[in-house]
């Protein structure tokens, strides 16, 4: 399908503000860009309660459904409802070729559609294992913040459904709109790493920390240099088995791991904004050569580079 513009977000009983907020941030109106469609549905019209005891009203049942691209399965406390007319709703948007994305609890409603059956899927770490239990078929990784298989996509608890957002954007719609989203928020526009990084696990408060924030800050201004993890711990005043340790306590990934993140986000980002050549594109972003970064950058994208920038540079206002 093409890039998606009509979404229907659904919003199930005691739905979370935090999940109406995300949705109406990352695909409402902004200056610049065409506007999404994005229509907000529940099981029937109506006023309907959130979390937080406050009422919202909701225009539309399950009929946007039907239309959307982008289905959005929001969490709420009734997450254990089964509504039939949205479970047929859902599996003839599937069918048609629509991306169902769903995070947090919001989960449970696309695996009780059978539309995880036989994939991967995350939601809330707390959640995990009633999920598992429930619907056997589907394989539960608590661990990740999300994971997209193309025509489904879930993500982890709460604050990660912007991250799956951010994603699909991207992913649908490029980099820099991503990008400029993610500014407008305030907010990364790729965490690396999974969930674990926020279970039980705080980072150390003190001036490692500052000197830790600053290495990261100056290593993402830096990244057309090579940058030996020895010489960021030296920066940080650490030793090298202690920085890789904060470090991936901060962010959620190793620092190799992280700078490859930090690289193919630029590349991606220059492709899509500049008539820069492939290799001088790969020396902005600190690879020795083109084919490096054509090797990293399929693994990523599934396309080399110069087909993801026919993809993303035509058209696209945010890209200019």
């Amino acid at each position: 399908m093409p890039p998606f513009r009509r979404i229907a977000a659904y919003a199930p009983k005691g739905v979370t503000a935090l999940s109406l907020g995300i949705a109406g941030s990352v695909f409402g109106p902004r200056d610049g860009v065409p506007p999404f469609d994005l229509g907000l549905c529940a099981e029937r019209p109506g006023p309907l309660r959130t979390e937080l005891g406050l009422d919202v009203h909701i225009g539309h049942g399950p009929e946007p459904i039907a239309s959307a691209d982008l289905v959005l399965l929001l969490p709420g406390t009734g997450f254990r409802d089964v509504p039939p007319d949205v479970v047929e709703a859902l599996r003839e948007a599937h069918g048609r070729g629509a991306t169902i994305a769903a995070h947090c609890v919001g989960t449970f409603l696309l695996a009780a559609a059978g539309l995880a059956d036989g994939l991967d899927v995350t939601t809330h770490w707390r959640h995990a294992a009633e999920l598992a239990a429930a619907h056997p078929r589907v394989t539960v990784r608590p661990d990740a913040l999300y994971i997209d298989h193309g025509a489904v996509a879930t993500g982890a608890g709460a604050a990660a459904g912007l991250d799956l957002c951010l994603h699909l954007l991207r992913r649908d719609h490029g980099a820099a709109l991503a990008n400029r989203v993610a500014r407008d928020l305030v907010t990364p526009p790729h965490r690396d790493g999974g969930q674990a990084q926020y279970i039980d696990a705080p980072v150390p408060s003190g001036g490692d920390d500052r000197r830790l924030a600053d290495v990261i800050a100056w290593a993402r201004g830096n990244l057309d240099r090579r940058l030996p993890v020895d010489e960021l711990a030296a920066r940080a005043l650490m030793s090298r088995r202690s920085f890789a340790r904060r470090f991936k306590a901060a962010t959620g990934a190793t620092p190799h791991a992280w700078l490859r993140a930090q690289r193919l986000d630029l590349a991606e980002e220059l492709l899509e904004t500049t008539d820069l050549p492939v290799q001088e594109v790969a020396r902005r972003v600190g690879y020795r050569d083109a084919a490096v970064l054509r090797e990293q950058f399929t693994l990523r994208r599934g396309v080399p580079p110069r087909t993801y920038r026919r993809t993303f540079s035509r058209g696209r206002p945010a890209a200019r």
